[in-house]
């Protein structure tokens, strides 16, 4: 289960967060000041902070600071009542990766954390994959197709995918299945029928965040 930390001075508003995220299917844990928010981030590896800007005893601004030096890697969405480019570019600059203007609504506030912990799971799975075989796979878009028809059917033999593909010419699919295969990303059964490997899985995660975000 995905670990958010919620860090605002607001009871109310903290506990209208912890509600709509454990119903998403998130734990929370509460902060209710910044020197507390960083003292928790610190302990527990959270894979998102909601971190008030204006809190007792020490600041948003200050707390996530503190929070990237323990947890550099932490997501940190910050929740502000100001808007403007110059507050936004600042807290960027000392590490938020997003954030959300005070009122807001909470179902805007889920899709924006739903979107970090994605990114998240993108980032630590591409510290493990070879980025120039994958992207020599994904500069292809027959290739792409193939990847995305391979997840949504789990296993599909030659004819189905060449049907799929609308392609007249057999030979170029037999020639983009060899890359795919020699990158690792797809495989055959003992009944010739192609599917997606592990490494597969994980790059049709990565394709398909890419497109959102280009989307």
């Amino acid at each position: 289960m995905k670990k958010i930390l919620i860090a605002d001075d607001n009871t109310e508003l903290r506990e209208n967060i912890a509600e709509f995220m454990a119903e998403a299917g998130y734990y929370t844990e509460f902060a209710s000041n910044g020197k507390e928010a960083a003292a928790k981030a610190a302990d527990t590896d959270f894979d998102v902070v909601l971190l008030d800007m204006l809190m007792p005893v020490m600041r948003g601004a200050e707390a996530l600071t503190e929070i990237k030096k323990t947890r550099p890697a932490a997501k940190v969405i910050v929740m502000t009542a100001f808007s403007s480019i110059e507050n936004a570019v600042e807290i960027i600059k000392k590490g938020a990766s997003d954030y959300i203007v005070k009122p807001f609504r909470i179902e805007q506030l889920l899709t924006i954390v739903r979107r970090e912990i994605e990114e998240s799971g993108f980032e630590r799975d591409i510290i493990n994959i070879d980025l120039d075989r994958v992207f020599n796979c994904l500069s292809n878009p027959i290739r792409r197709n193939i990847i995305k028809f391979l997840h949504r059917s789990k296993e599909m033999r030659f004819m189905e995918l060449n049907r799929e593909l609308k392609m007249d010419d057999h030979t170029k699919l037999v020639f983009h299945l060899k890359i795919l295969r020699e990158a690792g990303i797809s495989t055959q059964d003992k009944n010739k029928n192609y599917m997606l490997t592990h490494e597969g899985l994980r790059v049709f995660q990565c394709l398909s965040i890419i497109e959102n975000y280009l989307a």
